[in-house]
């Protein structure tokens, strides 16, 4: 059995993507939250950050010939703008971290 058929993999990487859509979409508010609502946003970032790091080892790992190649077109798409998906995970944790460091700043 391939990656990709397996239910679990399938069911795990549509929930993945819908989480991500809805804190994305609850994200473009977080001007608006209060202390503790942005509190709870960074939270569920860096949940949803190592969830998708986890993700993308088991691609990584994987023997699969789709696997593998979901993992190098990840790579192409990300090398066109300079980065890897390392350098993505650890950008995403720096603003993840400024955005607590501001968060501490305010009264």
């Amino acid at each position: 059995m391939g990656f990709f058929d397996s239910d679990i993999v399938q069911q795990e990487a549509k929930q993945l993507f819908e989480d991500y859509q809805a804190l994305i979409n609850l994200g473009n508010n977080y001007g608006k939250f209060d202390r503790e609502g942005k509190k709870l946003f960074i939270d569920q970032m860096e949940a949803m950050m190592d969830r998708y790091r986890v993700f993308m080892k088991r691609f990584e790992l994987s023997e699969d010939f789709m696997a593998q190649m979901t993992v190098q077109q990840l790579k192409t798409q990300l090398g066109q703008f300079g980065v890897t998906p390392q350098q993505m995970f650890e950008q995403m944790n720096l603003t993840l971290e400024r955005m607590k460091t501001e968060l501490e700043k305010q009264p």
